[in-house]
């Protein structure tokens, strides 16, 4: 046979040949770890900037600077009524006791007099933990007769000298702190999410055996009516 029948012979051999698996299985691996790369990247990164829209709040707020002038801590603006109802963020009738006139010359508190207090507008607070209309939560069983301290569910907010940017659900509406951070869903503090499972995993850990004071039920019926 000669020298190019045995060429035409190697060349018929070579495309015949089935590439084995140390052959093809480099380029899928590295195909797959790219793939895997990006998905975590768009699911960790993009897609929360998809799902969520930020907005600011109508006004600033210092806590800090008003702990320091307050007396009773949270409670100073954040109170329990006679009743036993919790009163919430603060109404104007509260901050006018000292801004009826403008306080110093920053922006927001000249905003906040000029647009809220001569107007008696009350401040359109976006609250952060916002729950839904069929969730009934109670400040007075939680702070007064389990003894929770604030810092629990809110974090160390009395501590902070800017309010944080306000995250929405483009979907649900609601604000990012209830599902937390983390789109993952996972939580490294007490305060870093406000969902059910929260809720009923303290309430387990804690042994809470609570029936409704309305309706008389257990279960469900003590928080959602």
């Amino acid at each position: 046979m000669s020298n190019t029948d045995d060429t035409k012979q190697v060349a018929v051999d070579d495309r015949d040949r089935v590439p084995n698996a140390s052959e093809t299985g480099g380029p899928i691996i590295l195909f797959f770890m790219i793939g895997f790369v990006l998905s975590l990247v768009v699911g960790w990164v993009v897609f929360p900037k998809l799902l969520y829209s930020q907005k600011k709040q109508p006004i600033d707020f210092n806590h800090v600077q008003h702990m320091e002038l307050v007396d009773e801590g949270c409670e100073s603006c954040h109170f329990f009524r006679e009743d036993g109802s919790f009163s919430g963020a603060p109404t104007l009738a509260q901050c006018i006791d000292c801004h009826e006139e403008v306080q110093g010359d920053t922006p927001n508190e000249i905003k906040f007099v000029e647009a809220y207090v001569q107007k008696d507008r009350e401040v359109p607070w976006l609250v952060y933990s916002k729950q839904p209309q069929c969730v009934y939560f109670s400040h007075v069983a939680h702070v007064k007769m389990g003894n929770m301290d604030c810092v629990t569910c809110h974090g160390h907010i009395g501590e902070s000298t800017e309010l944080p940017i306000y995250e929405q659900n483009r979907i649900s509406l609601y604000s990012r702190n209830i599902w937390g951070k983390n789109i993952g869903g996972f939580k490294k503090n007490t305060w870093d999410r406000m969902k059910m499972d929260d809720c009923a995993e303290c309430h387990v850990r804690e042994g809470v055996r609570q029936a409704s004071v309305q309706t008389g039920k257990g279960g469900c019926f003590v928080c959602h009516k």
